[in-house]
């Protein structure tokens, strides 16, 4: 922990949560059904970024553009937290119709944006699979929603949060103000 009571997870060490999220991510694949990737925004897009350049370095047969998902309409708690501004809509440059989608998130807890997420994949088409690749699954799951792939489980009590740091590449976890 630093002065300010947050912990900080360096680069080196988020990135090898990252790549050890590949092997496992590649085991889920069949060779019949093609495969996307889409991020929700913001940080899973970054996380998507990283896994989809990864994977078709290693030659992995996936669509070329990673897709973003913009789940503000789709939040059961929209009423009460409203539109964030700076988050731009929705943007799926291919078809989804019987892919193998792996939807990408910076940090599962509750599994409410998860939720939210797959709602609106499900506006696009009929995908013939939806695998759940995290950064960090945290604890205090609200729905019964788990990750397939995680590159790092953290117990973290109710009043912290987790942030990515996408510049960076770091996350830092600390107390809620």
């Amino acid at each position: 922990m630093n002065e300010t009571g947050t912990t900080v997870f360096d680069t080196q060490t988020v990135n090898s949560w990252l790549d050890g999220m590949l092997a496992p991510l590649m085991q889920l694949f069949d060779e019949q059904t093609p495969i996307a990737l889409i991020g929700i925004r913001r940080g899973g897009v970054d996380v998507g970024t990283h896994l989809l350049a990864e994977l078709k370095a290693q030659g992995v047969a996936v669509e070329e553009e990673l897709g973003e998902l913009n789940i503000a309409f789709y939040r059961d708690d929209f009423s009460s937290v409203g539109l964030h501004p700076v988050v731009g809509p929705s943007q799926v440059p291919f078809d989804i119709e019987d892919k193998h989608i792996v939807l990408v998130d910076d940090v599962l807890g509750t599994g409410r944006t998860v939720r939210a997420a797959m709602n609106e994949i499900f506006d696009y088409g009929r995908p013939a699979k939806i695998t759940l690749a995290v950064l960090v699954e945290r604890q205090g799951h609200e729905l019964p929603i788990r990750a397939d792939v995680v590159g790092h489980s953290l117990d973290v009590g109710k009043n912290e949060y987790i942030d990515l740091d996408a510049s960076t590449m770091q996350v830092s976890v600390g107390k809620k103000s």
